[in-house]
């Protein structure tokens, strides 16, 4: 008899979890929980152990002279001239999407940078501690260039395998799809990203690591590096050419953004070659250079939204945006659809 009791027992409990989690998801998407647990769990383990050793003070410091610096600054001012120049698509000289990605600037300059080099001290600690080995020693016959352009190349490809992530597992995409949220492409989209994507990205960090003791990326090379990438989000109507066989341009970079079509493909940072072994290169014609950008039927938050842009609550909509259940009410998806239809003259004020 008592095991009749467990028995008829087990599908209630089965059923009372059940229902809980299914509580649980109509208030929040779990599984994008895992990826701010993974960033606190790293946090943690480069506090206790005083980030491997590395002031976190000049870590910071020199990522924001490399983000954010007189240099990197330079750069986009000259994109955000080209744009003017040469622009893909017309646009207001300050539309909606250009103020909303100037407060992404400001966040990452302000909080964001902090929050990464601390991850990427973390991250690092944790491999040299558990992959000691990992580290290849001085070659000594091998040029110190050779070994940096090596670091880059190997640097690049693995923000291509995490990229095509970000877009192939959902958990991950729904920190990625704030990036292609932008329909006023410009220089600035380059910052429109979600903090914790930077998790993901944490792997760009090991060739660096295991060459580190034939060489390094400098500086100046890490600069120039974000700048390609920040020209390539640049609303400007320019390709490189023959060299767009190796390079990744705007007119490139723009298709992987477009409204209609696929969005897996040209998913290279700063080499298009990556996009061309895998078979998802996808070259320019006159019909991708001037496309729209942006989500199909807007499932995020945008400024585009509505009469008045409303950036700064579009922006907290936005951070919290992975963490939204994962199926919304059809009324709000059909108030997303008309506001889809909002006249073009209201984009750019």
């Amino acid at each position: 008899m008592q095991a009749a009791l467990v028995r008829d027992r087990a599908p209630t409990q089965t059923r009372t979890v059940a229902a809980r989690s299914t509580r649980a998801s109509s208030w929040v998407y779990l599984p994008a929980l895992l990826v701010p647990i993974v960033a606190a769990a790293l946090l943690a383990v480069g506090w206790t152990s005083n980030w491997g050793g590395v002031s976190l003070a000049d870590s910071q410091t020199s990522l924001r002279v490399t983000t954010v610096g007189p240099l990197a600054l330079a750069i986009l001012g000259l994109c955000l001239i080209a744009e003017r120049v040469r622009p893909a698509q017309r646009r207001a000289l300050v539309a909606r999407g250009h103020r909303q990605d100037l407060i992404f600037t400001v966040l990452n300059a302000i909080v964001v940078l902090p929050f990464v080099a601390a991850l990427t001290l973390a991250f690092v600690d944790v491999v040299r501690k558990a992959a000691p080995w990992i580290v290849i020693p001085d070659f000594g016959v091998v040029p110190r260039w050779a070994v940096t352009i090596a670091i880059l190349i190997a640097m690049d490809g693995c923000n291509w395998l995490v990229h095509l992530a970000n877009h192939r597992v959902r958990m991950l995409w729904r920190f990625h799809e704030l990036h292609h949220s932008q329909e006023d492409m410009n220089a600035l989209t380059v910052f429109r990203t979600h903090p914790f994507i930077h998790v993901s990205y944490l792997l760009a960090v090991v060739p660096g690591l295991v060459l580190l003791a034939n060489g390094e990326l400098s500086t100046l090379l890490l600069v120039l590096y974000g700048g390609a990438v920040a020209f390539a989000h640049s609303n400007t109507n320019l390709s490189f050419g023959p060299l767009d066989r190796i390079f990744v341009s705007p007119n490139f970079h723009r298709i992987h953004h477009r409204l209609r079509g696929p969005q897996d493909v040209n998913l290279g940072f700063t080499l298009t070659i990556w996009d061309q072994l895998a078979r998802r290169a996808v070259f320019p014609t006159p019909e991708t250079i001037r496309a729209d950008t942006g989500l199909p039927n807007r499932p995020l938050r945008v400024e585009q939204q509505g009469e008045r842009p409303h950036h700064l609550e579009v922006l907290a909509a936005q951070l919290v945006g992975p963490f939204r259940p994962w199926r919304e009410p059809v009324a709000l998806a059909s108030v997303r659809d008309s506001a889809r239809s909002v006249p073009s003259e209201h984009k750019g004020v």
